[in-house]
């Protein structure tokens, strides 16, 4: 039997990556600050812990004596939706938190021979400059330096992601890195500030009254891509099992505004509902995924609609919120 150690575990994208694995004969260890929030783990193993502590890292990062895991999976961050990345008062922490995490894990994934690890990056990482037309953003994987991500999250992912790439140079780690781009889907977080736009939308939409307002950031002609959990899984997953190192991103090509998203969930649900524009924390005012290489290194990328992922997701949350 394979074995796989999760690190972020009791995160959204972690605990779904866990239930993969585990469908695919896995055995796991998942390792958090806490236990996921909307449903029970399916590691073998669950263990709570504070990765940015060395000593913690020490601990997981074999589960016999001298036996190394076959895949690590590193996808513990300090992060959040725009709220929380570009509102300033959470720099420090984003980048000391996630930086030392990093550190401690290419540490101990090295003194313990880890057969293979991922690293989740993200496309906050590509140039602000590239992304200042909403209609023609540009993220290809080439297009990240010259450098100038638009938040000190963006900033730490490129740090690491060099990192990891120094410590495979220099002492054979196995590596591969993928940029994700907008995850989302159902058990995500909803409320509470660290929520991104597609949860955060859905719970608007159905907390409003009919002929009611939400208030969305900015004029919403910014425009994102939104990738649903399973094809994102789909993607790390044989990313994994190819001969790829990456980067690469791993997003959806659907791009659209934020006003046409909310528009979408609006109809799901049958009110009238207006919009109202707001000032708040925006990012970069284009960003689309760039599929070109995903396809040439792994003949795949994600192809379901937005609309189906969404409707899930606002299925899912409606259920929680009226519970």
């Amino acid at each position: 039997m394979k074995t796989a150690l999760v690190l972020g575990a009791g995160g959204f994208i972690g605990s779904h990556l866990v239930k993969k694995l585990k469908k695919e004969g896995f055995w796991v260890r998942g390792v958090d600050l806490k236990h996921p929030e909307f449903s029970k783990t399916a590691a073998d193993e669950f263990i709570i812990g504070d990765l940015r502590k060395n000593e913690t890292v020490k601990k997981v990062m074999t589960y016999k004596p001298n036996n190394s895991y076959d895949e690590v999976y590193q996808l513990a961050a300090d992060m959040g939706g725009a709220g929380f990345v570009f509102s300033g008062v959470n720099d420090a922490e984003i980048m000391h938190n996630s930086a030392i995490i990093n550190l401690n894990v290419a540490e101990w994934a090295v003194k313990y021979k880890v057969k293979k690890i991922f690293y989740s990056s993200s496309a906050c990482i590509y140039p602000e400059y590239n992304q200042m037309d909403p209609d023609n953003p540009k993220c290809s994987e080439d297009s990240a330096y010259p450098a100038m991500p638009d938040s000190e999250y963006g900033w730490e992912k490129m740090f690491s992601e060099r990192m990891y790439f120094a410590f495979s140079r220099n002492y054979g780690l196995n590596i591969r890195i993928a940029r994700f781009h907008n995850i989302f889907g159902v058990e995500g977080v909803y409320d509470g500030g660290r929520e991104k736009a597609p949860a955060a939308i859905c719970r608007k939409v159905i907390k409003a009254k009919s002929n009611g307002t939400i208030e969305i950031w900015g004029d919403g002609l910014q425009t994102r891509s939104f990738l649903y959990i399973d094809e994102c899984l789909e993607g790390v997953r044989r990313l994994m099992d190819s001969d790829f190192q990456g980067p690469v991103n791993i997003g959806s090509e659907e791009m659209v505004t934020i006003n046409e998203l909310t528009e979408m969930v609006i109809g799901f649900s049958d009110k009238k509902i207006k919009i109202k524009h707001i000032k708040g924390p925006l990012g970069v005012r284009g960003r689309n995924s760039d599929n070109k290489l995903i396809k040439e290194k792994l003949g795949w990328a994600p192809s379901k609609k937005l609309k189906d992922g969404m409707k899930k997701t606002f299925n899912w949350i409606k259920k929680e919120i009226e519970r």
